[in-house]
């Protein structure tokens, strides 16, 4: 079982603040203008960034964004790890020459298999809901069972929840869990309460296997 959780979609200080104190492994911001959890301003998300605890590494979610509008963004805000949901190809994934997370659609007869291996220079595969037409922040979660055992680190996303976490972990044993909405009271505006309770349901499960 895992205990890493990422709260992503932050766009407040004090939201980075409360994931960091409470023991959030990552967060995450977007820089993807069409999502409400979309970060304008790059002096904020500097500070965003800042704001995270020492051992908090901070991620930067971007879907088929351009080299240059990815260049404006690590010029100004410190990133630990890039995250791409788009239709990026594995050779501009790897362009920054940083270490990255690539995302996957559940769609019906998506072989993972092969894109494991398209995405060989990855640091992990992160499983999200398929809705067509948007990239991610569904809030919906897929069947879990479709999770392969064999594949290497794998982020889970799409749908989780302070009182589904447990059976996340149970029925996929992902490397890592990835929340936004679950843990908000409106896009953007996390919940310190539910940040607390799932990260603490997350780590008891862990504890307990």
């Amino acid at each position: 079982m895992t205990s890493r959780v990422k709260i992503c979609g932050i766009t407040r200080v004090e939201d980075a603040i409360a994931a960091s104190e409470l023991g959030a492994d990552a967060i995450g911001l977007v820089f993807y203008p069409p999502s409400p959890r979309y970060v304008s301003e790059l002096s904020l998300a500097r500070d965003i960034a800042m704001s995270a605890g020492p051992f908090v590494d901070v991620v930067g979610l971007f879907v088929n964004a351009t080299a240059a509008e990815i260049d404006q963004v690590l010029k100004q805000v410190p990133l630990n790890c890039l995250q791409f949901h788009g239709d990026e190809s594995p050779e501009s994934c790897e362009h920054w020459a940083r270490p990255y997370i690539k995302a996957l659609r559940m769609k019906e007869g998506l072989d993972l298999a092969r894109e494991k291996q398209r995405y060989s220079s990855a640091r992990a595969l992160l499983l999200d809901s398929y809705v067509k037409g948007v990239p991610g922040g569904t809030g919906e979660a897929f069947n879990w069972h479709r999770v392969p055992q064999q594949l290497g680190p794998i982020v889970l996303a799409g749908g989780l929840l302070p009182e589904n976490v447990a059976s996340a972990n149970t029925i996929a044993k992902p490397w890592a869990l990835d929340v936004s909405g679950g843990v908000e009271t409106s896009p953007g505006i996390k919940d310190r309460n539910k940040i607390a309770a799932f990260i603490n349901n997350a780590k008891l499960e862990c504890a307990s296997d």
